[in-house]
């Protein structure tokens, strides 16, 4: 059972990986990472080590059909929840495109702010606009919130 985890905590944390820039595949803070990248580098920073091993996976945010293989790996260390109960600090999971399987995830910092990193820009606390919301696919908490 994981310890007790402040969502405000998650929420520093995710702030403190602003500026950094993209890279795919990459998670070390200040030096490079995508959108997963920063999920990763939060989690380090509540639990320590990675609970698995990160397979290469596409950029394509286009890509359709095909697996959930994010929201799987999330669930298998997550908590499942729900957009109408989203709360700062959880794991947003989006699905760019609605033939596709979720490719893109963030951390929701406000009622409507979210961090994520995404290609051609760094990580970034922006809105989450009604473009990002209807794009929402699934909703995670770390384990102890």
């Amino acid at each position: 059972m994981a310890a007790a985890v402040d969502r405000a905590r998650i929420v520093a944390e995710a702030r403190s990986w602003i500026g950094t820039p993209y890279h795919h595949q990459a998670s070390v803070k200040g030096v490079g990472c995508d959108c997963l990248g920063l999920v990763r580098g939060v989690w380090r920073a509540l639990y320590g080590e990675e609970p698995e091993t990160i397979p290469p996976y596409s950029r394509d945010w286009a890509e359709a059909g095909g697996r959930e293989t994010l929201a799987e790996a999330a669930a298998r260390h997550l908590r499942w929840s729900s957009p109408s109960r989203m709360l700062p600090g959880d794991v947003l999971l989006f699905a760019l495109n609605e033939r596709a399987p979720a490719k893109h995830c963030a951390i929701l910092t406000g009622p409507d702010r979210m961090v994520h990193s995404y290609e051609r820009h760094s990580v970034a606390e922006v809105s989450l606009t009604s473009w990002w919301r209807r794009r929402i696919r699934f909703v995670f908490s770390f384990p102890g919130c």
